[in-house]
Order: C-alpha cells, then sequence, then structure tokens
C-alpha cells in the first residue's frame, strides 16, 4: 500500500485547516496514495482551546473529510477534538475528546479512536481539557490491518503491544509533538522502539514545527516539531521528514511481515498479557 504523510502546520480555523487535508488529499492521490494520514490536532491546533472547537462525529468537519475522500476516491486518517464529559476540576466546564477518525475510500467513516494517554508531562496538562479514551481501535484499509494511536500514547509500548497481539500489521502514530531540547530526537527513538517492540510498521505524521512558516511558538508547546516517520518491524526508518510542511510518501509491503516476524519473535516469546484499561 502507497500511504503519504501530511507534515503540515494546522491553524486554529477547522474551516481553513479542512482546505489543508483537500490540498494535501489531492496531492497524496496525485502521486498514487491509497491512503493519507494527518496529524493530531489537524481540525484545530493546540493553540486553540479544545473544547471551544470540538464537534460531533456527523458535524461539518468530519462531513468535510468525508466528502473529500469520497470525491477523490483515497482514505483519509486525521486527528480532531469531539465533546466529552464535564472538567473534573470545574463540572460546569466541559472537555473534549482528541479523536482520530478513518474515513475509507467511499468517504465511509469506518473507525475512530479516543487518545488513551493524555499528555501530562514536560509541564503541559492536557487531561485537564481533554477527557481520555479507554478502547483500544483496530481498522482495516485495502486488506492492511491498522492499529490506532496518538502523539503521547508512542510513550507506552503496552498499547503498541496490545494493538500487535489483536492483529496489527501497522500502527498509525499522528502526533503534535511538544518542543523543547532533545524532544524530536525523544520522538524518533520512541517510534523505532516501538516498531522493534511490536515487529509492526509505524506510520508516524507529525505537525510540522510552526516556527518555519513564521508562527510564534511557546516554549514546550505541543504545536509539532514536525519529523514525521515510517519505521519498517526490523527498525528501519523507511522515511524521515525535517521540521518545515512536507508530503511523504512510502509504500508499505506487508507480505514480509511474517519473516520479520520469525526472525524477531518478540510477540510469540512475550511471557506477559497486555489488557486494555477498563472502560469509564
Amino acid at each position: 500500500m502507497r500511504i503519504a504523510l501530511a507534515q503540515v502546520v494546522a491553524g486554529t480555523d477547522p474551516t481553513a485547516n479542512l482546505g489543508l487535508v483537500r490540498a494535501h488529499a489531492t496531492r497524496a492521490l496525485d502521486v498514487g496514495a491509497e491512503l493519507v494520514v494527518f496529524p493530531e490536532a489537524m481540525m484545530a491546533s493546540f493553540a486553540t482551546r479544545s473544547a471551544d472547537v470540538a464537534e460531533p462525529l456527523d458535524g461539518p468537519w468530519v462531513h468535510g473529510v468525508r466528502q473529500l475522500a469520497h470525491g477523490l476516491g483515497i482514505a483519509i486518517v486525521a486527528g480532531m477534538f469531539t465533546p466529552g464529559g464535564p472538567r473534573p476540576d470545574e463540572p460546569d466546564r466541559r472537555r473534549a475528546r482528541n479523536t482520530l477518525v478513518v474515513v475509507d475510500a467511499t468517504g465511509e467513516l469506518v473507525a475512530t479512536y479516543d487518545k488513551i494517554h493524555p499528555f501530562d508531562a514536560w509541564g503541559f496538562v492536557e487531561s485537564r481539557h481533554v477527557e481520555p479514551g479507554d478502547a483500544p481501535t483496530l481498522v482495516t484499509l485495502g486488506g492492511v490491518r491498522f492499529g490506532l494511536a496518538t502523539c503521547y500514547d508512542v510513550r507506552f509500548p503496552e498499547l503498541f503491544k496490545h494493538l500487535a497481539h489483536a492483529g496489527a500489521e501497522v500502527v498509525l502514530v499522528p502526533a503534535s509533538w511538544a518542543n523543547g531540547p532533545g524532544k524530536a530526537e525523544q520522538w524518533r527513538a520512541l517510534c523505532v522502539a516501538r516498531a522493534l517492540d511490536t515487529t509492526c510498521f509505524i506510520v508516524a505524521p507529525g505537525q510540522a514545527d510552526p516556527a518555519t512558516v513564521g508562527v510564534e511558538v511557546r516554549p514546550g508547546s505541543p504545536t509539532g516539531v514536525g519529523h514525521s516517520v515510517v519505521v519498517s518491524p526490523l527498525g528501519e526508518v523507511l522515511a524521515e521528514g525535517g521540521a518545515s510542511p512536507e508530503l511523504l510518501v512510502v509504500d508499505i509491503d506487508t507480505a514480509g511481515l511474517e519473516d520479520a516476524r520469525g526472525r524477531l519473535p518478540v510477540l510469540a516469546t512475550s511471557r506477559f498479557t497486555i489488557s486494555p484499561p477498563e472502560a469509564g
């Protein structure tokens, strides 16, 4: 399967960001991609309050993505925010959910995933504004079994192992990685580690660094560092972006997975059982 990774700088306006989805999905189609994967927070960047822009899955933003996928004939994965429950500290205010939507080439919404691990680290507390999900998600597109994860999830190998044991061949990891010393290097290392943990392909598109297009960035802000990356099941980096916006294209062949897992049988020989969190 030919997959495109759209490394972009999303703004705070969902309508303008839908225009970015249109432009990059068209470019992806032009180079023969069957699937284009956009970053986390594609609907609206973390420069805005998530709950203020959150929309239901039958709202206008998802409708727009579905129309694009159907009109172009390409599958699209993108990050957005959907309505969540009350904030624990302020029950009269609501949180959002950090949601990935998966739309197939017919325009059908075939899967969603709510980020399980909020980014509560490096001085940022995503859980104040974002309600965590509790259900790992897999979806089949074009005969390939995909697991879904989002950004900070990449620091939790147990999620990736669960997805692999459940049948994932490729794990998609859309992200909007926080900036700071060594953070881009950590992102790359973690993506390689999760590939080796699971003998899955890791396809990880990130928001580009806003500073590369003249947007002021607050230190430690999770608005992107670029460096989208694709890693093979044996840890080989197949494609990697820089800091600026770009479209990466990679051909994924899952036919070699059985051989890779025979050479590195970490799934078959693990003595630990990985369980998902309980709902609620």
